[in-house]
């Protein structure tokens, strides 16, 4: 089941590195931690709950 198409994931996977190397810099913050980890997650998964929630999809 994929509703994350293959530029989606590319900008989140970017995204997602991002925001952990920001929170590794920061040190103490978690919230760019977690973002980043989801943001990946649902890159390596094609996979978004919040696009299933409102039902949409950017997979072809």
């Amino acid at each position: 089941m994929c509703n994350v198409g293959k530029v989606d994931r590319v900008v989140r996977a970017v995204m997602g590195l991002g925001l952990l190397g920001l929170g590794a810099y920061l040190k103490w913050h978690w919230l760019p931690l977690v973002a980043g980890g989801v943001l990946l997650l649902t890159a390596v998964l094609s996979f978004c709950p919040l696009y299933k929630l409102f039902g949409l999809s950017t997979c072809r």
